[in-house]
């Protein structure tokens, strides 16, 4: 359900506004209400958004590095040192991709060298001064090379790589006419060259160990900080949806608070130098949502937030849908020993990871239920990792399979007695939600449609007690027309309610039966899964070698590879599709239209 809120304004004097946001900070019930949409045009704020997404990029850096944080670390977390380690990171970062782009260049000057081996340069230039003897570089394949460049040109063989040689010329005053490729002279010994190197690396795994140390005493010092960037940021946000009146004198502030709060915000408020007044909202008003549901139906609460909050003049859905969504996923998955490994597992899980977050703790009870589920409906085929449970003798197994057992066909005919009831239901909800939302003449027409189609239900399914087409039969039809043909829009003349009431015919014709023949993806996907691990046991059995030490191995590997792929991908098809089934047909004909604002207190 919705919890009821509450409208609060406040009305502040200018030089006690931001000590009150302070406190009413502390109070932490009071959701803002927003006056501008995205980010404000305010530059201090947008320095602060910036520098908090630029912390959260330093943290995931840190945290890429993989590296294990420090049991006994000399100091607390601290913001000024996240913020101080933060701009360390930065220049060290950058120094480091500068190191890299200089090793880089250094590498490919080494490889342009190497061959013609460890030099001075200073010595060739030394040769032309005193002698006057240029130094010519060339490099050719050896078939190209001709032997009477040694006696023109002084040529001299420095190296051979392969089918390549390198030379050099020694001439005076002689113009070198060779027709090969011709090498820039190296400007720097190897040796230097290598030692710059070496040192540049040297550098770079100083550099990396100083990082690996800040990825494990500071990431909790960096998140203290963001967390106080965001601190601010909601302050800031608050400051700029406060409207200044009485020339600037007076802040004013409007909020909301849940209803249940009520006493204690007006407890806590009347102690503070502000006015302030509570006020129920106006049915036009974009009021928070916060939902309120017991500890079974919140596990499927984000579920809806996938879709979207229901506005707050409509009614929660989680409870209505929660039992249709776990039955099917246990009907796509369908299969008992994958629904029990889904509720070992997560029961494992969660014994194991005894601190874990909230929501992970949620999520795993989420999926218990969910296996659960499957685990009893794989019971209406028999399915156990692919096998047939009801192929064994066992007392238990036998009752079993007299008593609950369905074949391929009730399978099928259950597929769609559950969309039936699900779109029943949903037009049952549609009612109430158009009464709430828009007046109870709203919701007559859909009044109409529900005794049109129950009537008609029951005069298909039970002849003995109302024959379809006999006298009960037609009045209850003539009784359901009158309503869905002048009741359609209420607030528009009879003649555009009979138009509509036929166009509306029309789409609930077609758009009833394309809803019920979606649910056969029920009866689908569990057999295809099904079908499956069959397939991956026969695989298991026959892919194993006869030996007795290998067979076993084998089997076992393809048994546990084949069915995890299968539990994997029929798993997600076991959420995605009841989520489908959920927010097309259920939603749609519960009349559920949604866009409601999440319910997020001021608070630190």
């Amino acid at each position: 359900m919705i919890s009821k809120m509450k409208k609060v304004t406040f009305l502040v004097y200018h030089k006690d506004y931001e000590d009150f946001l302070k406190n009413l900070r502390s109070l932490g019930i009071v959701h803002v209400q927003e006056k501008q949409r995205g980010v404000p045009d305010n530059p201090e704020l947008k320095h602060t958004i910036d520098l908090s997404s630029e912390l959260a990029k330093s943290v995931r850096f840190l945290e890429s590095l993989k590296v294990e944080p420090e049991e006994s670390i000399e100091h607390k977390a601290d913001v000024d040192r996240g913020l101080a380690v933060f701009e360390s990171i930065n220049t060290k970062r950058e120094l480091l991709d500068e190191l890299r782009q200089s090793a880089q260049s250094l590498e490919r000057e080494i490889q342009h060298q190497e061959m013609w081996g460890d030099y001075d340069p200073h010595v060739l230039l030394k040769l032309k001064e005193d002698t006057g003897y240029d130094t010519h570089f060339f490099t050719c394949s050896e078939n190209q090379f001709q032997s009477e460049w040694i006696d023109d040109y002084n040529a001299i063989i420095i190296n051979t790589i392969g089918s390549r040689l390198y030379f050099i010329t020694l001439t005076k005053d002689v113009q070198v006419a060779i027709d090969v490729e011709k090498v820039r002279a190296p400007e720097v010994a190897l040796s230097e060259l290598k030692n710059n190197y070496q040192s540049i690396v040297d550098r770079k795994e100083e550099i990396v160990e100083e990082l690996n140390k800040y990825a494990a005493e500071d990431i909790p010092s960096i998140k203290l900080a963001i967390q106080k960037l965001h601190h601010e940021i909601e302050f800031s946000k608050v400051l700029l949806n406060t409207e200044q009146t009485v020339e600037n004198h007076l802040m004013l502030l409007q909020g909301w608070l849940p209803a249940e709060k009520e006493s204690e915000a007006s407890k806590y408020l009347e102690g503070q130098q502000a006015y302030y007044e509570i006020t129920n909202p106006t049915p036009d008003e974009e009021v928070p949502i916060k939902l309120k549901n017991n500890r079974f139906i919140k596990l499927f609460e984000p579920i809806l937030e996938l879709y979207m909050l229901p506005k707050y003049n409509e009614m929660d859905l989680t409870p209505f849908f929660a039992p249709f969504f776990m039955i099917f996923f246990g009907l796509c998955l369908g299969d008992s020993g994958y629904g029990l490994f889904l509720l070992l597992g997560g029961a494992l899980f969660k014994f194991l990871a005894k601190n874990m977050k909230p929501q992970l703790r949620s999520a795993l009870s989420l999926m218990q239920i969910l296996g659960a589920s499957t685990f009893f409906c794989g019971l209406l085929t028999g399915s156990f990792f692919g096998a047939n449970l009801y192929d064994l003798n066992w007392p238990i197994a036998q009752w079993l399979k007299n008593t609950i057992s369905l074949d391929h066909g009730q399978m099928f005919e259950l597929s769609l007695v559950l969309g039936v009831i699900q779109i029943m239901f949903g037009k049952i909800l549609e009612i109430f939600n158009r009464t709430v939302q828009f007046g109870f003449k709203y919701a007559i027409s859909t009044i109409g449609w529900v005794l049109l189609l129950f009537s008609t239900l029951i005069a298909i399914l039970l002849p003995g007690v109302m024959p379809l087409g006999g006298t009960i039969h037609l009045s209850l039809v003539v009784l359901s027309v009158l309503p869905i043909c002048l009741y359609n829009s209420p607030d528009k003349n009879v003649f555009i309610n009979i138009g509509l009431s036929l166009w509306d015919t029309y789409n609930m014709a077609t758009g009833l039966l394309g809803d019920i023949l979606s649910y056969v993806r029920l009866f689908a996907l569990g057999l295809s899964g099904g079908i499956l691990a069959s397939v991956f046991n026969d695989l298991a059995i026959g892919m194993s070698p006869d030996n007795v030490i290998l067979g076993p191995i084998v089997m076992i590997l393809i048994f546990v590879v084949g069915h995890g792929i299968n539990i994997f991908m029929n798993t997600l098809g076991a959420i995605v599709h009841p989520m489908r089934l959920t927010f097309v047909e259920f939603f749609n004909n519960a009349g559920f239209q949604g866009g409601g604002v999440a319910y997020q207190p001021f608070k630190k």
